[in-house]
């Protein structure tokens, strides 16, 4: 079953303490938490498909 576009996938996660204290630090003005971590999490997702992609590559013969 996929969801609808207007229901997103929720997640219920912990951090370590003092988490939240250095995200509010780094925020910018009209930035919120769930905003950094979202960005922070489709970075991650994107450097890390870039590496599989990568490692496929290579592992393909010329």
């Amino acid at each position: 079953m996929t969801k609808s576009k207007s229901s997103p996938d929720k997640m219920a996660a912990g951090f370590p303490p003092g988490t939240f204290g250095r995200i509010d630090a780094s925020l910018d003005l009209a930035e919120t938490r769930t905003d950094f971590i979202r960005d922070a999490v489709e970075r991650e997702l994107k450097r890390r498909e870039r590496a599989v992609n990568l490692r496929e590559a290579q592992k393909k013969p010329c």
